[in-house]
């Protein structure tokens, strides 16, 4: 009877270990799939705050994410350049107006970076 209780313990330990394989491997593949374009703290601001506003001033957006305006310039043009945003320059009378919108490519960057954080938040917590 011991041996048959101490075989039960060696299965569920193999079941408990290769559980926890699962698991950090899950988060491991959702870490890795994070979108590094997103990631990145102010890209990840710029976008987010264009996703809840329809457009954004240049002023408006640098003033959300705390960004000086060469920093929110670079990020910005990283992100236009992938697709993500979309970046319109005008006058107002002489002065210039940038506006920023969140595109539709842009919107589905932002709900798969989101899915994978909420996989890799899932998997952590169940560990």
């Amino acid at each position: 009877m011991a041996a048959k209780s101490a075989a039960a313990r060696t299965s569920q330990e193999r079941a408990s270990h290769e559980s926890e394989s699962v698991r950090t491997h899950g988060a491991e593949e959702s870490a890795r799939n994070l979108d590094r374009l997103i990631h990145e703290r102010t890209r990840l601001g710029i976008v987010s705050a264009l996703a809840v506003n329809t457009t954004l001033s240049f002023n408006a957006l640098k003033k959300l994410v705390g960004a000086t305006d060469g920093n929110l310039s670079v990020h910005a043009r990283k992100l236009e350049d992938a697709g993500y945003i979309s970046c319109t320059k005008s006058f107002a009378g002489r002065l210039p107006k940038t506006e920023y919108r969140l595109s539709a490519a842009g919107r589905k960057a932002l709900e798969r970076y989101l899915d994978h954080m909420e996989a890799l938040i899932h998997a952590t917590r169940e560990g």
